[in-house]
């Protein structure tokens, strides 16, 4: 059972005592690593993965469709946008190719677009599936994902990591919903292959660029694993995701520089500077993206919440690890967002961009579920809902997530 934070309150000799007391009652957690190029190191894979378990479960997919068949709100709204999107369209066709090619901001952009809506469209049809039970929804998500299965081989170009993991995202979800809830797909194996033999490989080892790149490389390599139940690579992932973590998002008690993530060769005060976007003055919740732009950042958080999402249906919630500083992080976004004046000691006094449709998972973990007080984040959640689509590797996250305590 995990304790709780020992009370600043405490005298000397009583902290003592609860540390003695934690250490012998919780399970082990692995020390943070300091040292670069040694990453956090603890088994995470369950011994029985959990189905359908790749941000969404069973028991979410139960709770939303008992909300919109109830035309309860905001469900209801979210549904039907979802509905009315092209990526619910029964007479998508799927444009599959063996080598997706993408450049710096997808140029050249030969068939990243179309893979990654694709992937989205696969996954909105099957929410769709599960919530109709429309059989029609589910037969064209499988037609979208056998046809790349049966012909990508690789990604190309300097985006293909960051194009393979936000693709690499959607496409598990989809497959994890119509296997374990469909009643036959017989492709499901070659679509197994291709995760296995052309996403994985390009993902499972991360990237020293920008941390948005590991984080959704990571959730791409998280979701492959629950669905191929390969518990070598879900641990990978898990390593991954504790040494990038505290490497994307600052808190205080970091100390006076933030942590670098293991391998990145960030050995300096300048280095580390001048990868957090020129700033140096850091605060709770300051992203290593944030002086970018927050649309970018809001990549990063939402990568974050699916992750610790998909942990937690698995059987080892991730959130607890994390939680300190992805609620510091939503809400200093979200505070600015929503028009706080921007302090010159922040980027300069000025931020670029919006986060985007990323906040429902993570407030409603953080909040609905563990409890903190997150009234900017809450705000701006609220004011954006219904949450789409960023058409990247974001979709209908107020449909699956908004208040959903399962």
């Amino acid at each position: 059972m995990r304790t709780g934070t020992i009370p600043r309150v405490l005298g000397t000799a009583a902290a003592l005592a609860a540390l003695l007391t934690t250490a012998l009652a919780a399970p082990a957690v692995a020390e943070r690593s300091t040292t670069p190029g040694r990453a956090p190191a603890e088994a995470a894979a369950p011994a029985s993965f959990t189905h359908p378990g790749v941000l969404v479960s069973r028991p979410q997919l139960d709770f939303v469709r008992g909300r919109v068949q109830a035309g309860a709100q905001p469900w209801k709204s979210a549904y039907d946008q979802m509905m009315g999107s092209k990526y619910a369209s029964l007479t998508r066709t799927a444009k599959p190719r063996a080598v997706v090619e993408c450049g710096s901001y997808s140029n050249p952009n030969n068939g990243c677009t179309d893979e990654r809506e694709d992937a989205i469209a696969a996954y909105t049809l099957s929410l769709a599936w599960y919530i109709t039970q429309d059989s029609r929804y589910a037969q064209k998500a499988i037609q979208i994902m056998d046809a790349w299965s049966a012909v990508i081989k690789d990604h190309t170009n300097s985006n293909a990591p960051l194009q393979t993991g936000w693709a690499g995202s959607s496409w598990p979800r989809a497959a994890e919903i119509i296997k374990y809830t469909y009643s036959s797909w017989p492709g499901s194996g070659r679509f197994g292959t291709m995760l296995r033999n052309v996403y994985l490989p390009e993902v499972t080892n991360g990237s020293h660029s920008n941390g948005n790149w590991e984080l959704s490389m990571t959730e791409a390599a998280i979701g492959i694993a629950v669905f191929l139940e390969d518990r070598a690579a879900y641990d990978k992932a898990v390593g991954k995701f504790r040494g990038r973590v505290p490497a994307y998002i600052y808190v205080t008690a970091d100390g006076s520089l933030p942590k670098v993530a293991p391998g990145s060769g960030l050995d300096t005060r300048a280095k580390v500077i001048n990868y957090w976007q020129g700033q140096s003055t850091f605060m709770d919740g300051l992203s290593q993206e944030t002086c970018r732009d927050l649309t970018h950042t809001g990549y990063g958080l939402s990568a974050i919440s699916h992750i610790a999402e998909t942990s937690r249906i698995q059987g080892q919630d991730l959130y607890p690890e994390i939680a300190d500083r992805l609620r510091h992080a939503m809400g200093l976004h979200a505070k600015h967002q929503l028009g706080t004046p921007v302090p010159s000691s922040l980027c300069g006094g000025s931020l670029e961009d919006s986060l985007g449709p990323v906040t429902e998972v993570g407030f409603n973990a953080l909040a609905n579920r563990l409890g903190y007080a997150m009234t900017n984040t809450q705000t701006l959640t609220e004011r954006q809902r219904p949450a789409g689509s960023n058409n990247l590797f974001v979709a209908w996250e107020t449909l699956t997530h908004a208040n959903n305590p399962a």
